[in-house]
Formats: C-alpha cells, sequence, structure tokens
C-alpha cells in the first residue's frame, strides 16, 4: 500500500457523490447501490409527525426529553454535559475553536474533516510526537481501530465515536468526566438517518456551554428533537440492529474474500479489504450500479458499505 497525503493539507475525500458516479456510468438513482458511506441500510422507523414538529420553534422540553434519552443510551456521566446540534459534521467544524491553536495530532489514515478543520483555524496537523490537542476516531474510520483510553492523554483530546454504536461496551465516554475530553456522536451512521443531521457533544459543562455558544439558539429542528429522543429510547431495536448489522458484515467478508480480497479491517458498518486495484475494483462495481469507497492515500483499500438486505444478489453480480 502506497501513502501519498499530507499531513498539513489532508484530501478532503468523502464517500457519497452518486449524482456523480451516475453521470459517468449512466442508469437512474434507483438502479444503484450506494455503499461508499457507513450507513445502516435499514434505518430506523421514523414517527408520525404533528404540525408543531414542523411550524414550531423548537421548544426547551423536546430538548431536555433528546437529551435525557441520550445519557441514558450512552450512560453519559453525572459530572457531563450533553449537547445535540444539526450533525457531527458541525461539531467536528468548532472543536479547533476551544482551545489556542498549537500543534494537533491525528494519527492515518482516518476521517479527513478533523484535520481540514483544524487546518483551516490556524492549527499545525501532526502525526506524531507532543501536541496541544489530539483526534482519535474510536472505532477508526476507515480501519476500524479501536483506541484506548491511555491514549487520550492531550490537554483538548477529541474522541469521534461516529460508528462506536455498534460496539458499545468500547466507548469511552466515561473519560468526559475529565476536562479537555469531548465525544461526539453521530445519529445518521447506527441509525441510518444522515438527512435529519443529528449529532451530539458529550464533555464538561464548561466545554458544553461553549460550544452552545457557537451553535447558536434552536440548532436542532424539531423533527429532529423527536425522532433522536424516540430512537435512544429504544434499546430492544438497537440491539436487535447491531445483531443484524454483525451478521451482515460476516456476509460481505465471505463474499469478498471468495472474490480474492482481504479484509483489512473495518466496523458492522462498513469493511475495509485490501485488493490488488482498488481503481479498477471501483470502476468494475459502477459498471454494475454498486458505487465503492476508495481512497487518495491507498492504491489498494476498498471500503465497502452494507447492502440493504434485497440487493445482495446485485452486489454479487456485480462483483
Amino acid at each position: 500500500m502506497s501513502y501519498s497525503s499530507s499531513p498539513s493539507a489532508p484530501p478532503r475525500d468523502h464517500g457519497g457523490g452518486l449524482d456523480a458516479a451516475i453521470a459517468q456510468y449512466g442508469g437512474a438513482r434507483r438502479d444503484w447501490i450506494d455503499l461508499s458511506t457507513g450507513i445502516n441500510p435499514t434505518p430506523y422507523p421514523l414517527p408520525g409527525f404533528t404540525p408543531e414538529d414542523w411550524a414550531a420553534l423548537p421548544d426547551r422540553g423536546a430538548q431536555d426529553r433528546l437529551i435525557a434519552a441520550a445519557r441514558r443510551f450512552w450512560q453519559v456521566p453525572d459530572g457531563a454535559a450533553v449537547l445535540p446540534a444539526p450533525g457531527a459534521s458541525v461539531l467536528i467544524a468548532r472543536m479547533p475553536a476551544l482551545a489556542t491553536p498549537g500543534r494537533v495530532r491525528i494519527a492515518p489514515p482516518t476521517y479527513n474533516e478533523h484535520a481540514a478543520a483544524f487546518a483551516a483555524q490556524g492549527w499545525q496537523v501532526v502525526q506524531a510526537g507532543p501536541a496541544e490537542a489530539r483526534v482519535i476516531v474510536h472505532p477508526n474510520n476507515p480501519d476500524g481501530r479501536l483506541w484506548q483510553a491511555a491514549e487520550a492523554e492531550a490537554p483538548l483530546t477529541v474522541i469521534d465515536e461516529s460508528f462506536c454504536d455498534i460496539c458499545p461496551e468500547q466507548s469511552l465516554i466515561s473519560l468526559t468526566d475529565q476536562p479537555g475530553r469531548v465525544v461526539l456522536k453521530s445519529f445518521g451512521k447506527f441509525w441510518g438517518l444522515a438527512g435529519l443531521r443529528l449529532g451530539f457533544a458529550i464533555a464538561q459543562p464548561e466545554t458544553i456551554a461553549r460550544l452552545t455558544e457557537l451553535t447558536g439558539p434552536w440548532a436542532v429542528s424539531g423533527p429532529a428533537l423527536r425522532v433522536g429522543a424516540l430512537a435512544l429510547d429504544d434499546q430492544d431495536w438497537a440491539n436487535a440492529t447491531r445483531a443484524r448489522l454483525a451478521a451482515a458484515a460476516r456476509r460481505l467478508d465471505m463474499l469478498m474474500r471468495a472474490r480474492g480480497a482481504e479484509v483489512a479491517g473495518g466496523t458492522d458498518l462498513f469493511r475495509l479489504y485490501h485488493v490488488d486495484h482498488a481503481a479498477r475494483w471501483q470502476d468494475r462495481l459502477a459498471r454494475a450500479h454498486v458505487w465503492s469507497r476508495i481512497f487518495p492515500y491507498s492504491d489498494t483499500y476498498l471500503r465497502l458499505g452494507l447492502p440493504p438486505a434485497d440487493r445482495w444478489d446485485q452486489l454479487e453480480s456485480a462483483l
């Protein structure tokens, strides 16, 4: 595997981009399976919304219900506070403002928006060595690496747990009872509702107060407050979903190994493979209307999300 990324100017590549794939390879959107993201293909069922959900400014009671559900679901320490926000990406962009710019340690390969956010606000992004801030993505995207509590040692440590709901026993949420530790949660991945735009920051009350100032009032929509509270209180759905995702991940690994790929890591929401030539694999899959994820820093990494339950045959045929 070869790397070409620079720690000071990481490429801002993402999954998605299905419109561009359709423009290049043809077909209608309904013909495609987008496996370039790590989003649960069986999302949490939406409730019936009320007119007030759409028409009224979100009230304090709705936010309090969501925060209480989040505290229960993630077992937030009593001394930590919770801030809902319109997506984890909004919070990622605000993390650099929590400290005076200096060095931030972000070990590659990982989700590139963290480095981009810090670099844009005057921080020096380093891959190793002492630093005033550190970012760890736990589990890591794209290789699924799990970090240890002792590695969250910088004065400001951001722990991105966007994919940790598939393995809650590994969460580092207990560290938020310490100053300078911020855990980020994404609602779009495990619950499969990325379009709802809901994320959370969990940290000491002083840190959450600062982030509240940066995000402003009524940051989370009424529908998102309603859905989030219901979903976070639905432990039965979460448990059943973990089992279903684990089985699907095992099935995908078996399918890819049979085609000559080597498992390189991942989580139960996405799998990372070593292949002989990632761009050629992506091209072959795209010609069969299956969109996958490759990376600018690796010639051999291919990442696949999980297909919907009724689209496995299409993936098998594409391979």
